[in-house]
């Protein structure tokens, strides 16, 4: 197992990443920007290297303090958790170049995946049901673009190339518009990602968000942890995210399951890593693959008694996988809540001192959170301070718990989105498991017209 290991992030993967660290007698180092000082696992860390100022391109994203900080304290690998650096090939390579181990996939497989073109080619290649499409990137000539979009049938979805959640992407109803829309969309996309690659893709109308949780040790071995459905989304960011996913037969879990890990065998993927998919009429879309832990993992932690980062450490150690598929066994339902520091109702970031602080329990109820009485949310990073997470022997008792932890859940002194979770989880198309990628949003329209209508 590995030795020392810097954790190269903040907040509640920070923490997560340090406790199974430990677990394992793991030494960490800590690096945090010069507001980050006073986070939980800056002070539970064997040692903490100060990296730079608050803003992240001066800290959590500077590829040399970070590799820096591993040289100074002899550490032998990086954990990226995830944002940040974490699907960062150039961060991977000077990693590994430094002499150090990175906690995640190789350079050239998260280049790969990075590119959404290349990694559908990819997918396809291995087999994995892909969303009917361009099959490459879209040039300048409007009469073939309008060909193409023809052949795949209106609405379709121009996506940016180098993109990611839920950012560089627009919908074409009609032909007259698609020109437009290709044009914006590779003008934003060279503004936001300096790459105006794009492509085309059928848009499919009503899919759920459903994604393959995938563990692979690069030596020949895969396995997969069943599905989580994602759907619960604003704007195209995940709000609430459970474990199996409801309406997913055994069978068709077994089938798209086998497919990824077939996947991972091809591209010689190692680490932990996600499949995502479009669902819809009992069909999966491949969309994208994340190279890297996700927020969500826990729920899939808590169904398999799989510790996913425990995995990553012993991956990244050179260990082979010690998992086998029949080892995975899905036991009960999980669900989880994040908890963003935000105004419920207009979901504006909701920064400042936490004056008090309570956090539930009871059977199956977990959390995740760095934050704690008196500690102070700052303005610089992602609003989310926690995740809330419930497990159950079915998805009705699931439910139940959450309704509970949620009521028990305070945090004062700033705002937060518990509000908007107790009314998700009130929700009867929700608690029917009819939702879609759509329906939150949706559901929030509709509030909000009946509220400017009261008025």
């Amino acid at each position: 197992m590995l030795d020392k290991v810097v954790i190269a992030n903040r907040g509640e993967i920070a923490l997560r990443i340090l406790r199974a660290c430990h677990a394992l007698g793991i030494r960490t180092v800590a690096v945090h920007s010069t507001v980050d000082r006073n986070l939980k696992h800056v002070a539970m860390a064997d040692e903490s290297v100060c990296i730079g100022p608050a803003p992240s391109t001066d800290s959590y994203l500077n590829m040399a303090q970070i590799i820096a900080a591993a040289e100074v304290t002899d550490a032998q690998a990086i954990h990226p958790g995830y944002g940040f650096l974490a699907e960062n090939a150039d961060f991977a390579e000077r990693v590994e170049e430094s002499g150090f181990v990175f906690i995640g996939p190789k350079a050239d497989t998260i280049r790969l995946m990075g590119d959404k073109v290349e990694a559908i080619r990819a997918m396809k290649d291995a087999g994995v049901p892909c969303v009917p499409g361009s099959g490459g990137p879209l040039g300048d000539e409007p009469d073939t673009n309008v060909k193409i979009a023809r052949e795949i049938g209106y609405p379709v979805i121009v996506k940016a190339a180098g993109g990611g959640g839920g950012r560089g992407m627009r919908v074409v109803h009609t032909e007259a518009a698609l020109h437009n829309a290709v044009q914006t969309t590779k003008s934003e996309a060279k503004a936001a990602f300096g790459n105006d690659m794009v492509y085309m893709e059928k848009f499919l109308e009503n899919p759920r968000h459903v994604e393959i949780q995938v563990l692979a040790d690069g030596q020949g071995n895969a396995i997969h942890l069943g599905e989580r459905d994602c759907s619960m989304q604003r704007r195209h960011q995940k709000v609430v995210e459970e474990a199996p996913a409801p309406g997913i037969t055994p069978e068709q879990r077994a089938e798209i399951g086998k497919v990824c890990v077939e996947a991972c065998i091809r591209i010689g993927y190692r680490g932990a890593g996600t499949f995502e998919f479009l669902y819809e009429n009992g069909r999966f879309y491949f969309i994208e693959m994340n190279t890297r832990i996700q927020v969500e993992h826990p729920v899939t932690e808590m169904v398999t008694g799989v510790d996913l980062i425990r995995e990553q450490l012993s991956i990244a150690a050179g260990n082979k996988l010690s998992l086998k598929q029949e080892d995975i066994v899905l036991d009960g339902h999980a669900i989880e809540c994040r908890i963003n520091a935000e105004d419920p109702e207009t979901f504006m970031p909701s920064p400042g001192l936490i004056q008090h602080c309570h956090v539930p329990g009871g059977p199956g109820v977990r959390v995740d959170s760095h934050v704690y009485e008196g500690y102070r949310v700052p303005p610089n990073y992602d609003s989310m301070i926690g995740k809330l997470i419930v497990h159950g022997p079915d998805r009705e008792t699931a439910i139940a718990r959450m309704r509970v932890a949620l009521s028990e859940m305070v945090v004062d002194g700033i705002k937060t989105n518990i509000p908007l979770q107790q009314r998700i989880m009130a929700d009867i198309g929700f608690q029917q498991g009819s939702q879609n990628i759509h329906y939150l949003e949706k559901r929030l329209k509709e509030q909000q017209e009946k509220s400017r209508s009261i008025v």
